[in-house]
């Protein structure tokens, strides 16, 4: 079964709040936690590894807090697995290099990984944000 981690999931939930609020509009981890319900040190986990993954932008400051870096319809949700996970690779044989046995059904992997992939490039975080 192809899994993403809880992580990745607050990370979604927490980037279509921000994208269905005023664009430019500051988030700070208190008020999303209070908001979302997710607990504070998950938020902050989850901003911090965003920010780290080149979907949010740190505002510093008493004012200060996290934005989208972009337009939410220029964020995929491929950018956001990547950001937090690492390269979507559905099998260690569907990665462009393959695995070790690098056998005939690597191939096929990567035809579908290349598919899932596709589908997750093509589906923006505004088109999550309208449900």
């Amino acid at each position: 079964m192809l899994r993403i981690t809880k992580i990745s999931d607050y990370g979604f939930i927490l980037l279509v709040h921000m994208a269905n609020q005023e664009q430019g509009l500051l988030h700070n981890a208190k008020d999303l936690s209070a908001t979302i319900g997710i607990p504070l040190p998950t938020v902050s986990k989850v901003l911090k590894i965003l920010t780290q993954g080149g979907i949010l932008k740190s505002h510093q400051g008493s004012k200060g807090g996290y934005s989208l870096i972009r337009p939410a319809s220029q964020i995929t949700a491929a950018d956001i697995i990547e950001a937090v996970e690492g390269p979507v690779a559905i099998t260690d044989c569907s990665s462009v290099e393959g695995c070790e046995r690098n056998c005939l059904v690597s191939n096929s992997w990567q035809k579908v990984n290349g598919t899932v992939v596709k589908t997750l490039r093509d589906l923006s975080l505004a088109d999550m944000a309208k449900g």
